[in-house]
């Protein structure tokens, strides 16, 4: 096996990884932090969140990907830790551990029951195309929004992934990062001043339960992680043509994050949006060898959860602008894919343009993201225009 590895192994692959880890990085982190602020974590505390979190996704992306060689990739839940911010009032740190425990088992037997599998095989190939375009449509105009904020850097890494995609398509982002760096640091723009690394510890915090914990937390992140992170997560999966069995990929994930609950894993799901950056053609042009991609990810995940919460300072240090187009190139390939995917059918094409226009509105409700929403109107869509009438 790390024979195959090996030989399947590439440098795009590795700054596919790379991009993965700081998109997901510089987008949500700050929400994770004041989570467990809210929570009441001490500094040591965070730490131990960032430790948990990075080895839980490390350790998942790596294992599932080499096991069914598949571009898997996990994250953290972002709507699960905007949910703890406002919903965990009242709640000592011990008991929302509790409920963390509690909603990874839930994940755990949701998954190896086979439960999430019977629904998420429901959902046709187009609505799920059309759910990623939707997903990823933002990434695309934030990609010329940063240009316009940042033009010389942003216009710099445009052209030079033009004439790689001409000239070297495989590394094609492997040089705009380069040059997005280069002109960064030329312009100023890269916060290296006070840049320090530390080695996080893992701090357990024996779970304790309560049912304020259970129905405020628990039940609530359970759901949110499910409709909003792994339903998407697995549509992206199949709208990029790879196909994993669902129901051990959500069972192993759950038990990956019930045994690291304790140490501040709050929730661990499928990504969806940096998913996609590890199954694109800038990963590797054979979709076979993309596995390496999110195995790259996985690494750096682990290196991220080795040093904890310090490790935010270096993906700090980058600029917005810089992450956003790196970003929207590297996903461009992929957006192309979901729409093509999402309209292939005319005999679905309606059913799946709702899908595309409800996720990419970027709607919420309830706590749920418009990622499920999109899927539900389509559905509903395709039911009552192609469903049989009695």
């Amino acid at each position: 096996m790390s024979l195959s590895f090996l030989k399947d192994f590439s440098l795009p692959a590795v700054v596919a990884g790379f991009v993965t880890v700081l998109v997901g990085f510089t987008s949500s982190a700050v929400v994770v932090f004041q989570a467990a602020q809210g929570l009441g974590a001490s500094p040591a505390e965070i730490g131990s969140w960032m430790w948990a979190l990075g080895w839980g996704m490390g350790i998942t992306c790596i294992g599932l990907s080499l096991r069914y060689r598949v571009p898997v990739v996990t994250a953290w839940s972002t709507p699960g830790a905007a949910m703890l911010v406002t919903a965990a009032a009242g709640v000592r740190l011990d008991e929302a551990i509790g409920a963390f425990t509690v909603s990874a088992a839930l994940m755990a037997l949701a998954g190896f029951s086979g439960a999430f599998e019977r629904v998420i095989s429901r959902i046709p190939v187009a609505l799920a195309s059309a759910m990623l375009a939707g997903i990823l449509l933002r990434f695309g105009i934030d990609l010329f929004t940063a240009m316009q904020q940042q033009f010389a850097m942003g216009f710099a890494m445009f052209a030079v992934y033009l004439a790689m995609r001409r000239l070297q398509p495989r590394y094609a982002v492997v040089a705009t990062l380069a040059v997005g760096i280069t002109v960064a640091g030329y312009e100023g723009l890269l916060k290296v001043e006070g840049l320090h690394l530390a080695l996080a510890m893992p701090t357990w915090t024996t779970p304790a339960f309560s049912l304020q914990a259970l129905v405020s937390i628990a039940i609530p992140l359970f759901v949110v992680t499910m409709a909003s992170q792994n339903i998407p997560g697995l549509s992206v999966l199949r709208a990029s043509g790879y196909s994993a069995p669902v129901s051990p990929v959500i069972g192993w994930i759950g038990t990956v994050n019930l045994v690291l609950a304790p140490f501040g894993a709050f929730a661990l799901n499928l990504a969806a949006i940096t998913a996609a950056i590890c199954m694109g053609r800038e990963a590797h042009e054979d979709p076979a060898k993309r596995y390496t991609a999110s195995i790259s990810a996985g690494v750096i995940y682990c290196v991220v959860g080795v040093f904890g919460a310090t490790v935010a300072a270096v993906f700090a240090a980058f600029p917005r602008e810089l992450v956003l187009v790196i970003a929207g190139l590297a996903l461009l390939g992929t957006i192309g894919s979901g729409l093509a995917g999402a309209v292939a059918d005319e005999r679905h094409r309606e059913p799946a343009l709702v899908t595309f226009l409800v996720t990419a509105s970027g709607v919420s409700y309830v706590g749920v993201g418009s990622a499920f929403w999109g899927l539900v109107a389509g559905a509903l869509a395709m039911a009552v225009l192609r469903g049989r009438l009695r």
